[in-house]
């Protein structure tokens, strides 16, 4: 069986190693040892100033949410992981949705002035398959209008965009560590803001408001990565070079071996270092797109439809249609990648596409 993903599982002896430094401390979560010792090296490894991990790569958007959108109106994408979209509504904001770009698949700078009114706190942009967003463009009309920037960053671990990280950009950015990711920790995420008075505000938030054992700065909720998690981060984090070589090497196959022809495939921004994350390819029609799918499950390869449905069509949304959105949704399947997908795997994945398309 192909999946779409593969966890990468260090050798268990290095999480040991780790799992044993957490039983001589004594000490299971609230920042313990492993976590600021992650911190330190993932800070190290982004070349970023500041980094609060957590639990998941949701609780950071949702604390985000929270402080910066006043239960007002965010801009967002309707090509996005529903998670996105979800934690717009839980936390009592609406969600008012901006096309795409058809090339890059983020959403499309042009039309977010159109969508702005006297009750939009926000715009919370994806940076799609790690591919960042028109960033310039999006933060001069977030000065131009005196709104805050969420970048919703999960898919962009180690990415750089006009020479530094994407995580220095926006008033937020968040990352997720799922164990999917190309970084992670089983379960976990984290948080970036430059804003030192904002950063404490998003720190306390997600450690229950807590100024010490008994006084508060403020309301909060628990956002906490236990010591269990970051030592899985640090058994993992040695074998990032081998990790994004192993998906370059399947990338560059796809690259040179599909038909694109009959296939379209994600254009990355200009003045950007990419990470390998995703290889989504769109084909000329739902139809066809089902049919490939139906050739792969046959030979036990599980491609993905990231992201369907487009999210301004969910059940708890009621939204005006995404024209684009709704297109890319349709025809977009993303290619098993993954560190050791083997080449002849990947050969047997384009000869199939190849031949059906």
């Amino acid at each position: 069986m192909i999946n779409v993903t593969k966890t990468f599982f260090p050798p268990i002896e290095d999480y040991q190693n780790q799992l044993a430094r957490v039983w001589k401390n004594q000490w299971m979560t609230n920042r313990g040892a492993l976590v600021l010792e992650l911190e330190e090296k993932l800070k190290e490894y982004l070349s970023v100033s500041n980094i609060i991990i957590m639990t998941n790569g949701t609780i950071p958007i949702q604390i985000a949410l929270k402080l910066l959108g006043d239960g007002g109106e965010i801009i967002t994408t309707p090509f996005s992981y529903v998670a996105t979209t979800a934690a717009i509504i839980w936390e009592n904001c609406t969600p008012v949705f901006v096309d795409i770009n058809p090339d890059y698949f983020t959403i499309d700078e042009t039309q977010i002035e159109a969508a702005i009114t006297p009750k939009t706190k926000a715009i919370l942009a994806t940076h799609v398959f790690g591919n960042p967003c028109n960033i310039d463009a999006i933060e001069t009309i977030a000065k131009k209008h005196n709104l805050k920037v969420i970048y919703d960053a999960a898919h962009a671990f180690g990415v750089t965009y006009n020479g530094k990280s994407i995580f220095d950009y926006g008033d937020v950015s968040t990352c997720s560590f799922h164990a999917t990711k190309l970084f992670h920790t089983g379960e976990g995420g984290a948080l970036f803001c430059n804003d030192v008075d904002l950063r404490h505000k998003m720190f306390y938030s997600h450690n229950f408001g807590h100024n010490g054992p008994i006084d508060f700065f403020g309301l909060g909720i628990n956002g906490k990565i236990s010591e269990l998690q970051a030592a899985m981060g640090l058994a993992v984090f040695p074998y990032m070079s081998s990790i994004l070589e192993g998906r370059k090497e399947v990338v560059n196959y796809y690259d040179n071996n599909l038909n694109f022809k009959k296939l379209q495939k994600l254009k990355i921004r200009e003045n950007t270092q990419w990470n390998y994350s995703y290889y989504p390819v769109i084909f000329e029609s739902e139809v066809v797109l089902l049919q490939v799918q139906k050739v792969l499950n046959e030979q036990q390869i599980f491609p993905r439809r990231y992201f369907y449905p487009s999210l301004n069509t969910i059940p708890f949304v009621n939204e005006k249609s995404m024209p684009i959105s709704e297109s890319a949704a349709s025809r977009v399947m993303c290619l098993p990648l993954f560190y050791d997908l083997e080449q002849e795997k990947v050969d047997l994945i384009c000869k199939l596409i190849n031949k059906f398309i």
